[in-house]
């Protein structure tokens, strides 16, 4: 809104109005706007919920400080989603199809875990809405993304081509005249960094391309419910699913003000996408709106965010990966997510196997999902295969290490972009 307004004194020669038309003062602005928003309102939200009686359930797991945790207002996922939405309607292109999709997204999941949260609230239900039902929603939203990229004309790419310049005799990387519309993607590792999912389906012919745009549906859909899922596990310290989410979406937003913009995407040789610059308004938005919940989520938390943030803030990241071609790297840059998924996945797996071979199940981790995993002592009180570390880890020393290890995941997965 405030976009246009600008937009109109701008014609009419107004001082200043100008600034609205680059991407990086509505970045910077949305940034502090949302930052305002989750700190400012978070706090009436917070003694709202607690009027309310919202409070996380507890069961007893044995896990050092967690009693402590009962009754904490939960639900506070919708601190982040406020915080996301109003700054990207009042400063964002709302004619650009890339911010609609983000939007729609964010409304999306959030309903679907503020749906999930309510049902654990109003009838003290821990396990809250039925694993098939979110499973439904994130597959739906998949669908959505996957076929709108599909269809809408306004969705397209440039590809980079490294040529030789018969003048210097250097390498320059130029970029077709015409965007296209065409299911490519980034892939490490390789000399273009570009990847055809029509590659995988020539058998099929004249029908190919279609064929490659069913493979690309099919990818959104699993990385929309794999890393909403994800997020959604790694929810289980005071901060960690916070934090890591505001890390990864830094990258995201680098990858994105990079492939957006055609000088940048032509010194690094990586594929330009037309108008997605305007996703890094809303990166900017989710960025702030995080580190303003982390005031109040950081330890001891005064509110959690329930899974009317984490599924949000994963199915965010899924669909903000997809639309900038980067979701092939996202086992890189959310292994931390993928890590706690492939934990429970492991745990339950192994434990099945055991009981119907040896008539009792057995664990492979202390705990899952893995965080709290190091939350348990290894002294053989809790029957595992791997015990280590043998001595509890502080629940904040955790979370720190976490915070690390998405820091350096970050980094490689930028460098994966140059190893070719």
């Amino acid at each position: 809104m405030l976009y246009y307004l600008a937009q109109w004194l701008h014609q009419h020669h107004f001082p200043g109005a100008g600034l609205m038309g680059y991407i990086s003062f509505r970045a910077g602005l949305t940034l502090i706007l949302s930052l305002l928003l989750a700190t400012i309102v978070g706090r009436r939200i917070i003694d709202r919920l607690q009027k309310m009686q919202v409070g996380e359930i507890v069961r007893n797991l044995g896990l050092e400080g967690q009693m402590q945790k009962k009754g904490t207002p939960t639900m506070g996922g919708i601190i982040i989603i406020i915080s996301i939405l109003i700054p990207c309607l009042l400063v964002g292109r709302l004619d650009n199809i890339y911010m609609l999709l983000m939007i729609i997204s964010t409304v999306w999941l959030g309903a679907l875990g503020f749906a999930d949260d309510y049902i654990k609230v109003a009838h003290h239900d821990k396990e809250g809405m039925k694993g098939k039902f979110k499973i439904v929603g994130q597959v739906g939203l998949g669908l959505i993304v996957g076929l709108t990229m599909y269809l809408s004309p306004d969705i397209t790419m440039c590809e980079n081509v490294e040529v030789m310049n018969r003048n210097s005799n250097q390498v320059e990387v130029v970029y077709d005249t015409q965007a296209v519309k065409t299911p490519q993607t980034t892939i490490p590792f390789v000399k273009s960094n570009n990847f055809d999912y029509t590659s995988l389906t020539k058998w099929l012919g004249d029908y190919s391309a279609t064929g490659g745009w069913i493979l690309f549906i099919l990818v959104a859909i699993l990385v929309v419910a794999a890393v909403s899922n994800g997020a959604n596990l790694t929810d289980g310290l005071d901060g960690l699913a916070t934090g890591t989410s505001a890390i990864i979406g830094v990258a995201l937003a680098i990858m994105c003000y990079l492939g957006g913009n055609v000088i940048y995407a032509g010194y690094l040789n990586i594929m330009y996408i037309p108008h997605s610059g305007e996703l890094v308004v809303y990166a900017a938005a989710f960025i702030g709106a995080l580190i303003g919940f982390l005031w109040y989520n950081s330890y001891p938390a005064q509110v959690f965010m329930g899974d009317t943030g984490s599924l949000t803030l994963g199915g965010i990241i899924a669909v903000f990966a997809l639309l900038i071609r980067k979701e092939l790297l996202i086992p890189i840059l959310c292994l931390t997510f993928f890590l706690e998924d492939l934990s429970v996945i492991i745990q339950v797996t192994y434990f099945k196997f055991t009981k119907k071979k040896y008539g009792e199940g057995r664990r492979v981790f202390k705990m899952t999902p893995l965080h709290h995993h190091f939350q348990r002592p290894g002294n053989g009180e809790y029957p595992a295969l791997i015990q280590r570390p043998y001595n509890a880890v502080p629940e904040p020393k955790i979370v720190m290490r976490f915070f690390i290890m998405a820091i350096l995941l970050a980094v490689i997965t930028f460098v994966t972009l140059k190893v070719r």
